[in-house]
């Protein structure tokens, strides 16, 4: 077998949710609807809805290395090493020069960059009080090497910049680097540190894209008539990825085979997405994969809760997916919130356990379903159990048109 076409296996998995900071817990608290979205209060801005998680934020680096870093970093470094404690793996196994890191952002840097000047502006903006962490703090492969200096690993690392599709498109990217021999083993997956930039939450509101409710864990609430916009999520989900040859050699606990994937780009709006579009790109995903659309038991949905995006993305799956009667459709995001460019991969954790219970995790906060996002099988309020989940599907959408499936199938 040549290595363009050896067969890629997600093995161990990190993460750091608003709800939970390991896979079974998460799991459980989707299957449940159990949203934890709290309220922030952001300087300038106000309060606002937003996902907070909570983790064991020294477990594996000390608390002035911490500081030294970035939240984005810290995130990153704990969901790196939980994948691997997951999968069974030290660094050594491999080579430390024979791992690639590669991870997904939104975006880098605004957090550090706003800190500095709300700090400098408490001395009349005198610049000499700028820290001199300011540089590697916010350069773009910051956190991918951060995680590469808490590992030692001294094979290539950065950070992939597509918007909300980044999570799942650092996951192609280690699929690539591994088939392409550049690596042997890859550390792939999306950071978001986007609650602690109210920059953020003032460009949403700004753009009429933040969702409010007086419950915060009822503000993202995709598909619903009253649907107002976005909740800010911080997050982090790192997967380990091996070829299956060496998974099945080692004994490891296998999650799933990577199949297929996709990437394309509307070129026609700075934010409004484009359903034919993101209809292409699933049907690219399927194609690669060798599957029908019939094939797949589940489609995680990307949709944030805004109005013209939700209705496109439901567009596009109706296209693909209106004659499956055998694929169920969920969203996670109105669970977890919107994670930015952690976003695709968590929400794909999140449903990596239906390969094991045969579940498929609710959507929630949907009391009054708008007619135009109306999808054969999609689940709403409760958790639904199926006889057998084989495949499923995962959308993720960004800004400036960028678009990314993957799907993943039970080895």
């Amino acid at each position: 077998m040549s290595i363009k076409n050896h067969r890629i296996v997600i093995t161990g998995v990190g993460l750091a949710a608003p709800n939970a900071d390991n896979l079974e817990s998460y799991r459980e608290k989707l299957l449940a609807g159990i949203s934890e979205i709290t309220e922030v209060d952001l300087r300038y801005f106000g309060k606002a809805p937003a996902g907070i998680c909570t983790f064991d934020e020294t477990r594996y680096r000390k608390k002035k290395e911490n500081k030294r870093g970035t939240r984005a970093g810290c995130l990153g470094v704990y969901c790196a090493n939980e994948a691997l404690q997951d999968a069974g793996l030290t660094v050594e196994h491999y080579g430390k020069s024979r791992i690639g890191v590669y991870v997904g952002l939104t975006e880098h840097g605004t957090v550090e960059t706003e800190n500095e000047v709300y700090n400098i502006s408490q001395y009349d903006y005198d610049v000499d009080y700028w820290t001199h962490h300011h540089n590697p703090r916010t350069v773009l492969n910051n956190p991918a090497g951060e995680i590469t200096m808490n590992l030692g690993i001294t094979g290539p690392h950065y950070s992939i910049g597509a918007a909300c599709a980044a999570g799942n498109a650092s996951l192609i990217q280690g699929v690539q680097m591994m088939r392409l021999g550049e690596v042997d083993m890859a550390l792939a997956g999306g950071i978001s540190e986007s609650t602690g930039s109210f920059g953020i939450f003032a460009s949403f509101q700004a753009q009429g894209a933040l969702g409010s409710a007086d419950d915060p864990r009822q503000a993202c609430r995709p598909f619903d008539k009253s649907r107002d916009g976005i909740v800010v999520s911080e997050g982090a989900c790192i997967y380990v990825l091996e070829t299956l040859e060496n998974a099945l050699e080692r004994g490891a606990t296998i999650y799933a085979e990577i199949v297929g994937y996709a990437m394309n780009s509307d070129a026609r709006d700075y934010v409004l997405p484009y359903s034919k579009r993101q209809a292409e790109c699933m049907e690219l995903a399927l194609e690669r994969a060798g599957l029908q659309a019939e094939d797949i038991d589940i489609v995680n949905t990307h949709a944030t809760g805004t109005k013209q995006g939700d209705i496109e993305e439901c567009k596009a799956i109706r296209t693909v997916f209106g004659n499956s009667k055998n694929t169920y459709i969920n969203n996670t995001k109105s669970i977890i919130g919107h994670a930015m460019g952690a976003a695709g991969v968590l929400e794909l954790a999140g449903n990596l356990s239906a390969f094991t219970d045969n579940k498929v995790h609710p959507t929630i906060n949907v009391t009054d379903l708008d007619p135009e996002c109306e999808l054969n099988n999609l689940v709403i309020g409760d958790a639904i159990q199926l006889d057998s989940v084989n495949t499923i599907l995962n959308n993720s959408f960004g800004m400036i048109g960028i678009n990314s499936v993957i799907i993943v199938k039970k080895v």
